[in-house]
Protein backbone atom coordinates (compact mmCIF):
# COMPACT_ATOMS: atom_id res chain seq x y z
CA UNK A 1 0.00 0.00 0.00
CA UNK A 2 1.41 3.29 -0.88
CA UNK A 3 2.89 5.05 2.36
CA UNK A 4 0.52 8.37 4.00
CA UNK A 5 2.51 11.04 4.48
CA UNK A 6 0.83 14.41 4.75
CA UNK A 7 2.18 17.50 6.29
CA UNK A 8 1.57 20.35 4.06
CA UNK A 9 2.89 23.82 4.52
CA UNK A 10 0.31 25.54 6.83
CA UNK A 11 0.79 23.20 9.35
CA UNK A 12 4.22 23.72 9.75
CA UNK A 13 2.93 27.15 10.36
CA UNK A 14 0.39 26.31 12.56
CA UNK A 15 2.84 24.57 14.83
CA UNK A 16 4.94 27.61 14.89
CA UNK A 17 1.86 29.51 16.02
CA UNK A 18 1.20 27.02 18.67
CA UNK A 19 4.61 27.33 19.87
CA UNK A 20 4.39 31.09 20.42
CA UNK A 21 1.22 31.44 21.93
CA UNK A 22 1.59 28.69 24.78
CA UNK A 23 2.76 30.75 26.74
CA UNK A 24 -0.39 33.02 26.60
CA UNK A 25 -2.33 29.99 27.54
CA UNK A 26 -2.62 28.27 31.14
CA UNK A 27 -4.33 24.77 29.97
CA UNK A 28 -4.11 22.90 26.98
CA UNK A 29 -7.28 20.45 25.58
CA UNK A 30 -6.23 18.04 23.44
CA UNK A 31 -8.57 16.18 21.03
CA UNK A 32 -8.86 12.93 19.96
CA UNK A 33 -10.66 10.67 18.10
CA UNK A 34 -11.94 8.39 20.33
CA UNK A 35 -12.66 5.83 17.58
CA UNK A 36 -8.66 6.25 16.84
CA UNK A 37 -7.32 7.81 20.02
CA UNK A 38 -3.81 6.29 19.77
CA UNK A 39 -3.51 6.87 15.78
CA UNK A 40 -5.16 10.22 16.77
CA UNK A 41 -2.48 11.09 19.44
CA UNK A 42 0.38 13.75 18.00
CA UNK A 43 3.25 13.34 20.18
CA UNK A 44 4.87 16.50 18.33
CA UNK A 45 2.21 18.60 19.70
CA UNK A 46 2.47 16.77 23.26
CA UNK A 47 6.07 17.73 23.25
CA UNK A 48 5.46 21.41 23.03
CA UNK A 49 3.70 21.74 25.60
CA UNK A 50 5.93 21.07 28.29
CA UNK A 51 4.75 21.03 31.95
CA UNK A 52 1.56 23.28 31.30
CA UNK A 53 -1.85 20.93 32.58
CA UNK A 54 -3.62 18.97 29.90
CA UNK A 55 -7.05 17.39 29.04
CA UNK A 56 -6.83 14.31 26.74
CA UNK A 57 -10.33 14.56 25.05
CA UNK A 58 -11.65 11.63 23.99
CA UNK A 59 -14.52 13.27 21.20
CA UNK A 60 -17.07 11.09 19.09
CA UNK A 61 -17.17 9.07 22.10
CA UNK A 62 -20.89 8.40 20.73
CA UNK A 63 -19.02 6.55 17.50
CA UNK A 64 -16.69 4.39 19.65
CA UNK A 65 -17.12 1.04 21.57
CA UNK A 66 -15.60 -0.42 25.05
CA UNK A 67 -12.39 -0.05 23.84
CA UNK A 68 -11.96 3.90 23.82
CA UNK A 69 -13.42 3.56 27.70
CA UNK A 70 -10.76 1.31 28.30
CA UNK A 71 -8.46 3.60 26.93
CA UNK A 72 -9.43 6.38 28.62
CA UNK A 73 -8.94 4.43 32.12
CA UNK A 74 -5.24 3.52 30.85
CA UNK A 75 -4.76 7.28 30.03
CA UNK A 76 -6.30 8.29 33.22
CA UNK A 77 -3.87 5.33 35.39
CA UNK A 78 -1.05 6.77 33.74
CA UNK A 79 -1.56 10.04 35.66
CA UNK A 80 -3.09 12.07 32.94
CA UNK A 81 -6.96 13.75 32.75
CA UNK A 82 -8.87 12.07 30.14
CA UNK A 83 -12.78 12.44 29.31
CA UNK A 84 -14.84 11.05 26.89
CA UNK A 85 -17.49 13.05 25.26
CA UNK A 86 -19.65 13.60 22.25
CA UNK A 87 -18.81 17.17 21.50
CA UNK A 88 -22.32 17.89 18.76
CA UNK A 89 -24.30 16.89 22.69
CA UNK A 90 -24.94 19.55 24.72
CA UNK A 91 -25.16 16.28 27.80
CA UNK A 92 -21.16 16.59 27.13
CA UNK A 93 -20.74 20.25 28.33
CA UNK A 94 -21.23 19.69 32.26
CA UNK A 95 -18.61 17.15 32.45
CA UNK A 96 -16.50 18.83 30.18
CA UNK A 97 -16.57 22.00 31.85
CA UNK A 98 -16.10 20.31 35.36
CA UNK A 99 -12.86 18.79 33.77
CA UNK A 100 -11.21 21.83 32.14
CA UNK A 101 -12.58 23.78 36.07
CA UNK A 102 -10.27 20.80 37.47
CA UNK A 103 -7.34 21.17 35.03
CA UNK A 104 -6.87 24.72 36.21
CA UNK A 105 -7.26 24.93 39.85
CA UNK A 106 -4.33 25.28 41.53
CA UNK A 107 -3.31 28.01 39.04
CA UNK A 108 -6.84 29.85 39.62
CA UNK A 109 -6.46 29.43 43.19
CA UNK A 110 -2.86 31.28 42.90
CA UNK A 111 -4.13 34.18 40.68
CA UNK A 112 -6.74 34.87 43.34
CA UNK A 113 -3.98 34.71 46.00
CA UNK A 114 -2.59 37.38 43.87
CA UNK A 115 -5.53 39.70 42.97
CA UNK A 116 -5.76 38.19 39.60
CA UNK A 117 -8.86 37.13 38.20
CA UNK A 118 -8.29 36.90 34.45
CA UNK A 119 -9.79 34.36 32.88
CA UNK A 120 -8.15 30.86 31.86
CA UNK A 121 -7.12 30.74 28.91
CA UNK A 122 -6.51 26.97 26.92
CA UNK A 123 -5.13 25.95 24.01
CA UNK A 124 -7.29 23.64 22.25
CA UNK A 125 -5.19 21.27 19.96
CA UNK A 126 -5.44 17.90 17.62
CA UNK A 127 -4.97 16.75 14.55
CA UNK A 128 -7.36 17.65 11.47
CA UNK A 129 -11.11 16.51 11.79
CA UNK A 130 -10.97 15.33 15.33
CA UNK A 131 -14.08 17.95 16.31
CA UNK A 132 -11.79 20.63 17.54
CA UNK A 133 -14.06 23.79 16.79
CA UNK A 134 -16.78 21.32 17.71
CA UNK A 135 -15.56 21.23 20.95
CA UNK A 136 -15.20 25.05 20.62
CA UNK A 137 -18.51 25.77 19.75
CA UNK A 138 -20.00 23.43 22.77
CA UNK A 139 -18.26 25.35 25.12
CA UNK A 140 -19.11 28.60 23.64
CA UNK A 141 -23.01 27.93 23.05
CA UNK A 142 -22.81 28.89 19.57
CA UNK A 143 -21.32 28.59 16.19
CA UNK A 144 -18.05 30.80 16.51
CA UNK A 145 -15.76 28.27 15.37
CA UNK A 146 -15.81 26.76 11.58
CA UNK A 147 -17.02 23.58 11.25
CA UNK A 148 -16.47 20.89 8.51
CA UNK A 149 -16.64 16.91 7.67
CA UNK A 150 -13.11 16.98 6.14
CA UNK A 151 -9.55 17.65 7.25
CA UNK A 152 -7.98 21.18 7.33
CA UNK A 153 -11.12 23.02 7.76
CA UNK A 154 -9.99 25.13 10.42
CA UNK A 155 -6.36 27.31 8.79
CA UNK A 156 -6.12 29.87 11.30
CA UNK A 157 -6.12 30.85 14.67
CA UNK A 158 -8.89 32.49 16.51
CA UNK A 159 -10.07 32.83 20.13
CA UNK A 160 -13.24 32.28 21.27
CA UNK A 161 -14.76 33.95 24.77
CA UNK A 162 -16.47 30.80 26.87
CA UNK A 163 -18.07 32.06 30.25
CA UNK A 164 -15.11 32.07 32.64
CA UNK A 165 -12.60 31.21 29.50
CA UNK A 166 -10.99 32.13 26.58
CA UNK A 167 -10.46 29.34 24.11
CA UNK A 168 -7.61 29.19 21.29
CA UNK A 169 -9.03 27.22 18.67
CA UNK A 170 -5.84 25.89 16.16
CA UNK A 171 -5.72 24.65 12.95
CA UNK A 172 -5.51 20.65 12.79
CA UNK A 173 -2.06 19.61 12.45
CA UNK A 174 -0.18 15.94 11.56
CA UNK A 175 3.06 14.70 13.08
CA UNK A 176 5.65 15.64 9.92
CA UNK A 177 6.42 12.03 9.65
CA UNK A 178 3.45 9.34 9.99
CA UNK A 179 6.05 6.62 10.75
CA UNK A 180 3.52 3.87 11.76
CA UNK A 181 1.26 3.63 8.79
CA UNK A 182 -1.16 1.11 10.72
CA UNK A 183 -1.87 4.61 12.22
CA UNK A 184 -1.63 6.39 9.07
CA UNK A 185 -3.99 4.04 7.74
CA UNK A 186 -6.37 4.92 11.18
CA UNK A 187 -6.29 8.30 10.27
CA UNK A 188 -7.56 7.77 6.77
CA UNK A 189 -10.09 5.34 7.80
CA UNK A 190 -11.70 8.94 9.52
CA UNK A 191 -10.92 11.23 7.32
CA UNK A 192 -8.04 12.73 9.45
CA UNK A 193 -6.23 12.95 6.75
CA UNK A 194 -6.82 15.02 3.08
CA UNK A 195 -8.69 12.51 0.82
CA UNK A 196 -7.31 13.76 -2.14
CA UNK A 197 -4.12 12.42 -1.15
CA UNK A 198 -5.46 9.09 -1.06
CA UNK A 199 -5.57 5.93 -2.95
CA UNK A 200 -9.54 5.23 -1.62
CA UNK A 201 -9.61 1.90 -3.30
CA UNK A 202 -6.36 0.58 -1.28
CA UNK A 203 -7.96 2.36 2.05
CA UNK A 204 -11.12 0.56 1.78
CA UNK A 205 -9.30 -3.06 1.21
CA UNK A 206 -7.19 -1.99 4.68
CA UNK A 207 -10.09 -0.85 5.96
CA UNK A 208 -12.14 -4.20 4.98
CA UNK A 209 -9.37 -6.12 6.31
CA UNK A 210 -9.23 -4.49 9.81
CA UNK A 211 -13.28 -4.42 10.47
CA UNK A 212 -12.88 -8.92 9.95
CA UNK A 213 -10.60 -9.32 12.16
CA UNK A 214 -12.20 -6.92 14.72
CA UNK A 215 -16.19 -6.67 14.01
CA UNK A 216 -17.03 -9.13 10.93
CA UNK A 217 -20.98 -9.52 11.97
CA UNK A 218 -21.13 -5.54 11.14
CA UNK A 219 -19.77 -6.23 7.44
CA UNK A 220 -21.70 -9.49 7.08
CA UNK A 221 -25.07 -7.11 8.57
CA UNK A 222 -24.34 -4.76 6.71
CA UNK A 223 -22.82 -5.80 2.99
CA UNK A 224 -23.48 -9.69 3.21
CA UNK A 225 -19.31 -10.18 3.70
CA UNK A 226 -19.12 -14.00 4.73
CA UNK A 227 -15.08 -13.59 4.53
CA UNK A 228 -12.45 -14.15 1.61
CA UNK A 229 -9.41 -12.30 1.09
CA UNK A 230 -10.01 -8.12 1.48
CA UNK A 231 -10.70 -8.00 -1.92
CA UNK A 232 -12.95 -10.94 -2.38
CA UNK A 233 -14.57 -8.73 0.42
CA UNK A 234 -14.51 -5.52 -1.53
CA UNK A 235 -16.27 -7.27 -4.48
CA UNK A 236 -19.05 -8.90 -2.15
CA UNK A 237 -19.55 -5.08 -1.10
CA UNK A 238 -19.86 -3.62 -4.39
CA UNK A 239 -22.13 -6.46 -5.70
CA UNK A 240 -24.15 -6.05 -2.70
CA UNK A 241 -24.50 -2.22 -3.41
CA UNK A 242 -24.92 -2.58 -7.06
CA UNK A 243 -21.50 -0.91 -8.22
CA UNK A 244 -20.89 -2.98 -11.17
CA UNK A 245 -20.28 -1.27 -14.40
CA UNK A 246 -21.48 -1.81 -18.07
CA UNK A 247 -19.74 -5.28 -19.09
CA UNK A 248 -19.64 -6.52 -15.34
CA UNK A 249 -16.76 -5.16 -13.60
CA UNK A 250 -17.02 -3.83 -10.65
CA UNK A 251 -16.73 -0.35 -9.83
CA UNK A 252 -14.55 -0.04 -6.91
CA UNK A 253 -14.44 3.76 -6.30
CA UNK A 254 -17.81 3.36 -5.50
CA UNK A 255 -17.38 0.81 -3.27
CA UNK A 256 -14.67 2.77 -1.52
CA UNK A 257 -16.86 5.81 -1.48
CA UNK A 258 -19.51 3.95 -0.32
CA UNK A 259 -17.38 1.71 2.89
CA UNK A 260 -15.48 5.03 4.19
CA UNK A 261 -19.35 7.22 4.40
CA UNK A 262 -20.99 4.24 6.22
CA UNK A 263 -17.39 4.10 8.29
CA UNK A 264 -17.32 7.69 9.18
CA UNK A 265 -20.51 8.14 9.51
CA UNK A 266 -21.53 5.53 11.84
CA UNK A 267 -23.33 3.49 10.22
CA UNK A 268 -21.27 0.00 10.67
CA UNK A 269 -21.41 0.36 14.49
CA UNK A 270 -19.19 1.79 17.40
CA UNK A 271 -16.20 1.14 16.90
CA UNK A 272 -12.10 1.49 18.80
CA UNK A 273 -9.38 0.14 16.19
CA UNK A 274 -6.82 1.13 18.36
CA UNK A 275 -5.24 -1.68 21.34
CA UNK A 276 -3.17 -0.52 24.97
CA UNK A 277 -0.35 -1.58 22.47
CA UNK A 278 -1.12 0.89 20.02
CA UNK A 279 -1.35 3.74 22.97
CA UNK A 280 2.08 2.63 24.67
CA UNK A 281 3.69 2.85 20.73
CA UNK A 282 2.22 6.47 20.28
CA UNK A 283 3.32 7.67 23.66
CA UNK A 284 0.12 8.26 25.29
CA UNK A 285 0.19 6.34 28.10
Amino acid sequence: MKTIQWFPGHMAKAMRMMEDNLKLCDAVIFVLDARVPASSYNARLADMVGAKPVLYLFNKADMADGGADAAIALVRKSGKAALGVSAASSASLRPLTAAMDALVAEKRERYAQKGTTRPMRFLVAGIPNTGKSTVINLLSGGKKAQVGDRAGVTRAKQWVKCGTAELLDTPGTMPPALADQRLARRLAYVGSVNDDILDKEEVALALLEELWAKYPQRLTERYAIEGGTPLEMYEALCARRGFVLRGGEYDYTRGALALLDDFRKGRLGRVCLDSADDLKQAGLI
